[in-house]
């Protein structure tokens, strides 16, 4: 089967990327800093806007917003990727690429979808036992949305029941 992606012009996507064989990637405090650092030197030619992000060991999920004229995430991602990989060395992957080759991607359709996609974001370091809580992850955009009054201090904290195809992982 072709896999066949869906590009919409200012559309808001949930994207999920994993690091190759799992490799836990990101517990490294250089790789975090040269992944965000990747993000803001693609964002300075081809601007997005993150509305949602975690990072985890081995993988992250992110809701981009594409300006009205532009639908193209896949040479962000693309760039993002290639610019992480130049620019962070590790033993984890010694000359390989640290990135599985392909990406899950979603286009939010309603705003019922945008939430569920935002919720299973912030839920994530929970759902795999790195916290109690969304608000004690450091690498999320929770905090973010805690204090804008979006989310509760203990938001996540006593399970969450999460619709079946939100993921991607």
């Amino acid at each position: 089967m072709q896999y066949r992606r869906l590009f919409t012009p200012g559309g808001c996507y949930f994207f999920t990327l994993v690091t190759a064989q799992r490799q836990p990637v990101f517990c490294d405090k250089a790789a975090v800093k040269a992944l965000y650092e990747a993000f803001s030197h693609v964002r300075t030619k081809y601007p997005f806007k993150v509305d949602a992000f975690v990072l985890l060991p081995d993988h992250l999920h992110c809701i981009w917003t594409l300006p009205s004229d532009d639908h193209d995430f896949a040479t962000r991602w693309r760039l993002i990727k290639t610019w992480f990989t130049k620019h962070y060395e590790s033993d984890l992957y010694s000359g390989k690429s640290p990135w599985q080759p392909r990406y899950w991607e979603h286009l939010l359709r309603n705003d019922l979808d945008y939430q569920h996609h935002l919720d299973y974001i912030h839920y994530n370091p929970v759902k795999h036992g790195y916290v109690q809580r969304p608000l004690d992850w450091p690498h999320s955009s929770f905090q973010r949305y805690f204090l804008s009054g979006i989310y509760p201090k203990d938001w996540g904290s006593n399970g969450l029941q999460l619709p079946e195809d939100t993921g991607g992982e």
